[in-house]
């Protein structure tokens, strides 16, 4: 089932989201709904708040070559280095900006399965993880902008910052 996305400023999207408890049939099901709904918006990560569900769930899927990541309970258990590059958000339309993150995350979390995983990540995967998980502890990008980009310029400065 596609859920609508929750569209900023709603104040749910600044809300905490509870940790999950027990992982049941219903928590699978939201999960493979949260991928249906972010593939359908051409997103690259979902966090359960967006589609007004105060659970930390998120789900993420940056390429084929990394796979999809079903997130339970995620934490960030260390950052190294850092980057700055252009991020967007299904629940804030039409907003761009850079945003500083770490370069590299390993992140601890759960799986479907209730299996406890630790993941190392880097790049572009790293940024999408902390961005979701951002999500899930009320954070939205748009309080990190570095510097706003317009819907207009996005594509000249995506294309004039491709070798950097």
């Amino acid at each position: 089932m596609r859920y609508p996305i929750v569209i900023h400023p709603n104040e749910r999207l600044k809300q905490k989201a509870k940790p999950v408890t027990m992982i049941t049939d219903e928590t699978i099901t939201l999960l493979e709904d949260m991928y249906e709904t972010m593939i359908a918006h051409d997103g690259i990560g979902l966090a359960a708040p967006q589609i007004g569900k105060n659970l930390q769930l998120a789900v993420v899927e940056v390429d084929e070559e990394t796979g999809l990541f079903e997130l339970i309970n995620p934490e960030i258990i260390e950052r190294k280095g850092s980057d700055i590059d252009v991020e967007g958000c299904l629940s804030i339309p039409e907003t761009y900006g850079t945003v500083e993150r770490a370069d590299e995350v390993t992140v601890r979390y759960f799986d479907r399965e209730g299996d406890e995983i630790e993941v190392t990540a880097y790049g572009y995967l790293a940024r999408a993880f902390q961005h979701e998980i951002d999500h899930l502890n009320g954070e939205l990008f748009i309080d990190k902008i570095i510097d706003p980009i317009k819907p207009e310029e996005l594509e000249a400065y995506m294309e004039e910052h491709l070798d950097d």
